[in-house]
């Protein structure tokens, strides 16, 4: 039997070191996993302590900052148009379609029900998403931390921020039940568009309550909280629709709605988009109404209800006939613009279109475009002379006239002799529109036009009776509408009420313009001459069902092309033209605005029983005229023109030749008490 190894250590002799080197590591974990826990609870109280030191008031939890909105209503009580932040009734979770918060949660915050106001298992997804792509592409706060921050916090990203939402989130927590949390959630938050909480967000994209929407505007509505901006239908309808199908995909995945259900309403109820999400109307309308309305509030912190005139149907007409011809024919005559406005006979604006395309240029040719009219102005020359004493019927010669060394020139330089007025206005003859401004004085064709509410400056040269001045559309249009109001002056006017949500009247619309301003015997001859011009002279492709009466208008170079018309229940003036002034191709009024205007009124009225438009009451016609239609006769040639008289000639001609405020001189001899005038004018001839 051998003996034992003398150097082999015993069994426990042998463990001693390794229970020693267990113990210390154990003592050592201990001790500093304790300095570490002591130190870290420490910085978390630092951390908490400096979260919550400056952290928002919570007692102010119904409290809303936000910008006071407006919103446009058209007569029909439909939105054209809202500005700053709208919200919408507070809605209770129980008068919601289920499929509402649904939509809400499968999107947002799949165990909201589940967790303590920190989704820890969401945040550590989020987290592990966004270090595998390199970036942010996932959050990770649920629907508490985001009511959180939407009613306390700004959207600063920072730890400190972070800290805070964290803070907040177990405070409503703590305070409020889950179903509480979601409803504030969904009163609160932002969907796009100037719109907070559901609600505001179902009336501004689909014209309904949130109470009424279906599953598929659920699913629309859930989609847009990722990206507002950017997935709400008035954006993109088709990247709205393609987000709300992935929301719905997202439903089933979390079982909250069945695959069938879905699909059913992706392939039925996605074409039924709300019609506002297919494009605004009326954009330039609302920025002109818009503009307006501290003029008759101040400038008010409430939420403001504005009733304004816009008709729906007729403002969609003339986005759309307005469109559609400078589309289809304005590339071939370089016509590249257009502007309508269409007004009742009291001058309520029933229609405005301020250009062709809204996104493209927001600037108003309708209202803030001043252009010459043409012969468009000759209805204050013509209204001035019948008002002192001339009639349709009064005749006069249409031959070369000078007037110092200017000669304003007809159309194709076509002169048809002895005419009458009626004939004169039909045919827009300049030579006769001329003598009668300087027969019946320019301060008083000056004086006619602005009491018939032009309000930019005229000039007081010989060359005004051919609309060398400019003026807006919106003038000119208000201008005409005299005529078929009876002689009474018309202010345009689109606001009728201002209301607060609350129902508390600012504003409301009283009175109406300012008396008349033209007799009803002037009135009646100028019905008699521009019917005369819609039935057989340069306006005659704007002839309706109906009785209708215009003037055409067309500048040097067919730079501008005018069509104001009217009838016993709408009055409309067109515009066409380039914003850089150049020159279009044989564009004339009597071509692309009538053009414009016949089929805008055609629909426009197409349910208005036809009626002529009212007369005056004991407006009788002056001596001489009558209200049968012209014929229209023959030109004439043109006789050859003279030599400009000298000597005595010239004398007397500057003495009996010019009326009350003849000019002295024109061309390049004119002197220097005579503007030049800025073009030779020529008008249309009905093309």
């Amino acid at each position: 039997m051998n003996a034992p190894d003398s150097h082999q250590p015993a069994g426990p002799a042998r463990n001693k070191p390794a229970r020693r080197w267990r113990r210390r590591l154990a003592l050592f974990t201990l001790k500093w996993g304790t300095v570490a826990a002591i130190w870290t609870g420490f910085i978390g109280l630092v951390f908490v302590a400096w979260c919550a030191y400056d952290l928002p008031d919570v007692s102010k939890l119904n409290e809303i900052k936000r910008r006071a909105s407006v919103s446009l209503m058209a007569r029909d009580g439909s939105l054209i148009a809202s500005y700053g932040d709208l919200y919408g009734s507070a809605v209770a979770l129980r008068d919601l379609p289920p499929y509402l918060p649904a939509a809400v949660i499968a999107t947002e915050d799949r165990r909201f029900y589940d967790h303590f106001g920190i989704d820890l298992l969401g945040l550590a997804r989020a987290v592990y998403v966004n270090l595998r792509e390199g970036r942010l592409v996932q959050g990770g706060s649920g629907i508490t931390q985001q009511l959180a921050k939407n009613i306390f916090l700004t959207p600063e990203r920072s730890l400190h921020r972070k800290g805070q939402e964290v803070l907040l989130a177990l405070w409503l927590e703590r305070e409020f039940t889950k179903d509480q949390i979601l409803e504030l959630y969904l009163n609160r938050v932002y969907f796009g568009a100037g719109t907070y909480g559901v609600d505001a967000a179902a009336r501004k994209y689909f014209g309904r309550p949130a109470s009424e929407v279906t599953l598929f505007e659920s699913a629309m509505l859930a989609g847009m909280l990722k990206a507002p901006s950017r997935y709400n239908p008035l954006n993109d309808k088709e990247l709205a629709r393609d987000r709300a199908k992935l929301v719905l995909r997202g439903m089933v995945d979390a079982e909250l709605i069945a695959p069938d259900l879905a699909e059913a309403a992706a392939t039925l109820t996605a074409p039924s988009v709300n019609p506002q999400a297919h494009g605004q109307i009326g954009q330039f309308y609302a920025d002109w109404v818009l503009d307006q309305i501290s003029s008759y509030v101040g400038f008010a912190e409430q939420d403001l209800i504005v009733e304004t005139t816009l008709n729906p149907t007729r403002q969609r007409l003339a986005e759309q006939h307005l469109t559609r011809i400078i589309a289809d024919s304005g590339p071939a005559q370089k016509a590249s613009q257009a502007a309508l406005v269409a007004l009742a006979p009291d001058g309520a604006v029933e229609a405005m279109v301020g250009g062709v395309s809204y996104r493209q240029s927001q600037f108003n040719r309708a209202t803030q475009a001043q252009r010459q009219p043409g012969s468009a102005f000759k209805a204050f020359v013509f209204l001035a002379a019948f008002e002192a004493g001339y009639g349709p019927g009064s005749s006069m010669v249409d031959a070369p006239i000078r007037i110092g060394n200017w000669t304003p020139g007809n159309y194709n330089d076509k002169y048809y002799g002895a005419v009458s007025l009626r004939e004169a206005f039909a045919r827009s003859l300049n030579s006769v529109a001329v003598q009668l401004s300087e027969r019946v004085g320019r301060r008083n064709v000056i004086a006619t036009a602005q009491r018939l509410g032009i309000t930019s400056p005229i000039g007081n040269d010989a060359s005004i009776a051919l609309g060398t001045s400019e003026a807006s559309l919106l003038d000119m249009t208000a201008a005409y509408a005299v005529f078929a109001n009876q002689g009474r002056g018309v202010w345009p006017y689109t606001i009728t009420r201002i209301t607060t949500r609350t129902g508390e009247v600012l504003y409301e619309r009283s009175g109406s313009g300012p008396g008349r301003v033209a007799s009803g015997t002037a009135v009646n001859a100028m019905l008699d001459v521009m019917g005369a011009a819609v039935t057989n002279g340069t306006g005659r492709k704007a002839a309706l069902d109906r009785p209708a009466y215009g003037k055409t208008g067309t500048t040097q170079n067919f730079r501008d092309a005018w069509f104001v018309g009217l009838t016993a229940d709408l009055v409309t003036g067109v515009w066409v033209g380039n914003d850089n002034n150049s020159a279009m191709d044989a564009v004339t009024g009597g071509s692309l605005p009538v053009a414009i205007w016949h089929d805008f009124m055609r629909d426009a009225l197409a349910d208005v029983p036809p009626r002529d438009v009212p007369r005056p009451v004991g407006g009788a016609l002056a001596t001489g005229t009558t209200a049968a239609p012209v014929e229209l006769g023959p030109a004439v040639a043109a006789p050859a023109p003279s030599a400009a008289p000298s000597g005595i000639g010239a004398l007397l001609e500057s003495i009996l030749g010019g009326g009350t405020d003849s000019a002295t001189g024109s061309g390049s001899e004119r002197g220097a008490s005579e503007p030049v005038p800025m073009y030779q004018h020529r008008e249309d001839k009905g093309r």
